[in-house]
């Protein structure tokens, strides 16, 4: 499976012909998108999902069950639920999770799900949910208003996956951003960062 990082937690997956992007939101490059054959939205903050580019785009939109997508309804758009496996341009795809992290007194509070792509990759969305089966790429959020640095490292730790790539990262200027991938250098065993364009 090729990988391709995109800005914040957009990721672009090719397979034996077929094209998923996960979370193309806002901040993303549009090009994430060019040929693809299905989406996957891990929940409706338009960081992860910019609805004006996927109601031109045509092709299937996975999003959780109760997410507010209200630009998309003509559009094919295919409600998950957590513990739900699918198909979604040639990719297996196990929905997990359920809920988005919290910042304050219950906010934000919206339906986030995970998801497990093959037996190879793990896409939380905003969440640091840990999922039951065997991860072997993770992708980390790097930043988030809903999480500290040591969350995120103890997550990685607890999935335990062979390789590890960051996302959410739009937000940290490049300071930061060095701070962050090299916590995660010391400390996530097979980590290596992607710039957004790159392949691993």
């Amino acid at each position: 499976m090729l990988i391709t990082k995109y800005t914040h937690s957009c990721v672009r997956l090719e397979h034996d012909g077929g094209v998923l992007v996960i979370d193309p939101g806002t901040w993303s490059e549009p090009r994430a998108l060019a040929g693809a054959h299905a989406v996957l939205v891990t929940h409706e903050h338009t960081d992860h999902v910019d609805v004006l580019r996927l109601a031109g785009l045509g092709v299937p939109v996975y999003a959780p069950e109760g997410a507010r997508l209200p630009e998309l309804v003509p559009l094919p758009v295919i409600p998950v639920r957590a513990g739900q496996r699918f198909t979604a341009a040639g990719f297996p795809v196990t929905a997990v999770g359920g809920r988005h992290a919290l910042i304050h007194d219950g906010q934000p509070d919206c339906v986030n799900l995970g998801y497990l792509v093959g037996d190879d990759l793990y896409h939380p969305g905003d969440s640091l949910h840990v999922p039951d089966e065997p991860v072997r790429t993770l992708l980390i959020p790097g930043q988030a208003s809903w999480m500290r640095l040591g969350e995120a490292i103890e997550f990685a730790q607890a999935v335990g996956a062979r390789r590890a790539h960051t996302i959410h990262d739009a937000q940290l200027n490049e300071r930061g951003l060095g701070s962050v991938t090299g916590w995660f250098g010391e400390t996530v065993p097979g980590y290596r960062h992607l710039a957004p364009g790159e392949t691993a």
